[in-house]
């Protein structure tokens, strides 16, 4: 590879991560232009480790730095050498016999022949279809798993028990390890079409902090639960950088240029009109109805970790009626997982139908507890303002503007989609001052701009 090549894979490969959201600046790729320098290309997985430790800034990276990894250094070019293969269950036999070794080296072989022979779709010789799960559909791997441990068991002798389980656990890792490797064949097949960034940029997974609440799966909001308390340290130390600069306090002109006499005018020493720190109140009223709870969950969870920033923090959510949980959210920082089942089991949410009516939470809200409500109170709404075809009940919401101190609107959906269907956010929006926050990374920079001091 020439040295014009090298520079443009490293910079494609740093304006992919860059795309989603990974912070690389100069001195980070420079490092990893050395790196490249020092380590060759003949050891593959070797480089990816060095331009890994360079470019990223922790292991929660990963997940995205591998796969474009792969796009923008892969380990072949073109079809797999060789026969096309043709015969399925020929190839079912191997891969058994390469799980059973853990030959990684023939794993990797093997998933580039089961792409070239049953990835591919479309009729036209150019056609750049090539299908991971096509392809892991008509091997189906995951039915080796006795075959594998049948083998396993001649070769290194009878096991039972715990041991058995503890064998079943390493063949399905080892199967799973070859699923990967099929995507990352399918798409470097793809990439190599339609070209590198375009995949890229379209194909990769993005990190658990960008993807949106709405469409997030299991999986995705165990990761998010799971980063609650290292955001929440960082926004800490962030509110308390911004209340230390508040409590400077603002200049106090006449006092100023009182003092300026004794230097002839001259307002050397200005002097501040200091503030008397005084920690704010929070109040969150959150909808935890259908795809809405994952985004309502992990906000509750990151207000609940910095409740030390305010002199009180109380909870409230709702589907259609609406209950204090203020109580259950301080046991749901042990588990994070279980928040939700515990909130819609212990509370009362819902009364002669299951659908969300915010204009009967928000007036329940304001009639039972309004005296959660005052000067020093923010109040945050989350939720999505679709209500169904029910009255939105404006003059509650207006009530609660004119107790509190502040109030904030956080919609998970697309500012495209407000208005539209049952959506009641464009009336909202006008008496409360409302925001998009689709995921975790705009909700962290809303959260750190928003929250009073």
């Amino acid at each position: 590879m020439t040295a014009a090549g090298v520079t443009e894979r490293l910079t494609g490969l740093v304006g992919a991560l860059r795309a989603h959201g990974l912070r690389i600046g100069t001195g980070e790729t420079v490092d990893a232009a050395q790196a490249m320098e020092a380590l060759g290309f003949a050891d593959r997985e070797l480089l990816r480790e060095g331009l890994a430790a360079t470019l990223l800034h922790g292991t929660g990276q990963r997940p995205v730095f591998d796969p474009v990894f792969d796009l923008y250094f892969p380990h072949g070019v073109g079809a797999p050498q060789g026969e096309p293969a043709a015969d399925r269950e020929d190839l079912r036999d191997r891969l058994a016999a390469a799980l059973a070794a853990n030959d990684q080296a023939l794993m990797g072989q093997l998933a580039a022949e089961a792409v070239d022979g049953f990835g591919g779709y479309g009729n036209s010789p150019s056609s750049d279809g090539w299908s991971s799960y096509q392809t892991l559909d008509r091997l189906r791997p995951q039915t080796l798993l006795a075959r594998v441990r049948t083998s396993i068991r001649a070769e290194g002798g009878g096991r039972s028990g715990f041991t058995d389980r503890l064998l079943d656990d390493e063949i399905r890792q080892r199967i799973e390890g070859f699923r990967r490797q099929v995507a990352v064949e399918a798409r470097r097949r793809v990439a190599e079409r339609r070209g590198r960034d375009e995949i890229a940029r379209r194909a990769i997974a993005p990190t658990a902090d960008r993807v949106d609440f709405l469409f997030a799966g299991r999986a995705q909001l165990a990761e998010l639960r799971r980063a609650v308390q290292p955001l929440a340290r960082k926004l800490a130390t962030r509110l308390a950088a911004r209340r230390r600069r508040a409590s400077r306090g603002t200049i106090d002109l006449r006092r100023t240029l009182r003092g300026s006499l004794s230097t002839g005018g001259v307002p050397m020493r200005p002097v501040l009109r200091r503030r008397r720190p005084v920690r704010p109140e929070l109040v969150l009223l959150c909808d935890v109805s259908g795809s809405v709870s994952g985004f309502s969950d992990f906000t509750m969870l990151l207000v609940q970790a910095l409740h030390d920033q305010f002199s009180k923090v109380r909870v409230f959510a709702f589907v259609n009626r609406l209950d204090e949980v203020t109580p259950l959210l301080v046991h749901g920082t042990a588990d994070p997982e279980g928040l939700g089942t515990r909130i819609r089991d212990e509370a009362t949410l819902t009364g002669w139908h299951g659908s969300s009516d915010y204009g009967v939470a928000l007036g329940e809200f304001a009639e039972r507890y309004g005296d959660a409500v005052g000067p020093r109170t923010t109040v945050f709404v989350l939720g999505d303002a679709r209500t169904n075809m029910s009255d939105p009940n404006l003059p509650a919401v207006r009530q609660i503007t004119q107790r509190a101190r502040r109030v904030y609107w956080l919609n998970p959906e697309q500012r495209a989609q407000w208005g539209t269907g049952d959506s009641a956010a464009p009336d909202y929006a006008e008496l409360v001052e409302m925001h998009e926050c689709r995921n975790a990374q705009q909700l962290s920079a809303l959260v750190g701009r928003l929250l009073p001091i």
